[in-house]
């Protein structure tokens, strides 16, 4: 591929997807010369919380893995440097790994600013050349033209197709339907309410609005500003939300799951317990 400037393609592995609080457990990148050199930097990072059971699984690094590593303030010159100010790119780096690096960089008092920088999203390309549509889907999975598309009888027959197919692909006929529950958006989980006001992180509760939204645990806003929450308790906020409230602050949490999570569902627990 010929590039006229030094291009650097970027990777990171993190906690969770959560942009303002999850942490770096690796970052890779590769820096591309014009004259076709290539360097390559890879390091393992300490996120100085547990990685999730469900994230070790998914890229096979658990906290004995990461324990010796550094933290990323303790690297964060090096990868700035690396970068240097070559062009960027990546795979859905504009919505997650560039937001996340800048906020890491940040907190390690270097300043970063992705959106100075010429970024190439590999995602973004794709997506925008090539169809997703439930008729692509369907030439993809049933090798059939999908005839008066937008019909809804006719989508909908097709999507029947789609799902049965993919039953076949990706799990087995006689598991049924239940083979694609692996696939299912279970985002909801990471929330304690149903109107997502309130999520769990690192066996926490965040609130998700207002002027303490992605900055301090529902404990540490008892310690600092009780007469915000008391505000909540008194404003249009869910029964759920002022239920929580109220239990904090009586000293009462609820007790994440096994998972570092929580549902509204979960008992309470006193905070010093």
């Amino acid at each position: 591929m010929k590039i006229s400037r030094t291009l650097v393609v970027l990777d990171l592995e993190t906690t969770g997807t959560w942009v303002e609080r999850d942490k770096i457990i690796e970052i890779a990148m590769i820096k591309c010369f014009p004259d076709n050199r290539q360097e390559t930097y890879v390091r393992k990072v300490n996120p100085g919380i547990p990685i999730p059971f469900v994230i070790s699984q998914l890229i096979g690094l658990t906290d004995a893995d990461v324990k010796d590593a550094p933290a990323f303030k303790d690297i964060a010159r090096e990868v700035l440097s690396f970068m240097g100010d070559s062009d960027l790119a990546g795979f859905n780096i504009e919505k997650f790994d560039l937001p996340l690096l800048e906020r890491e960089l940040r907190e390690a008092n270097l300043q970063f600013c992705w959106r100075d920088y010429r970024v190439y999203d590999a995602q973004r390309v794709y997506h925008l050349n090539e169809k997703r549509d439930l008729g692509a889907a369907y030439k993809f999975y049933c090798d059939k033209n999908l005839d008066n598309a937008h019909c809804a009888l006719v989508d909908t027959q097709a999507t029947l197709e789609i799902l049965a197919t993919q039953v076949a692909k990706y799990g087995n006929a006689d598991g049924g339907l239940e083979c694609l529950d692996k696939y299912r958006y279970k985002g909801a989980d990471d929330f304690y309410d149903k109107g997502k006001r309130i999520r769990w992180w690192n066996g926490k509760l965040y609130i998700m609005f207002g002027k303490y939204a992605n900055r301090y645990s529902l404990q540490e806003i008892v310690e600092k500003d009780r007469p915000y929450l008391q505000w909540i308790l008194s404003a249009q906020f869910s029964d759920e939300v002022k239920d929580l409230v109220e239990n904090a602050l009586n000293g009462r949490f609820p007790e994440p799951s096994e998972k570092g999570k929580g549902s509204a569902d979960d008992h309470c627990i006193r905070a010093d317990h």
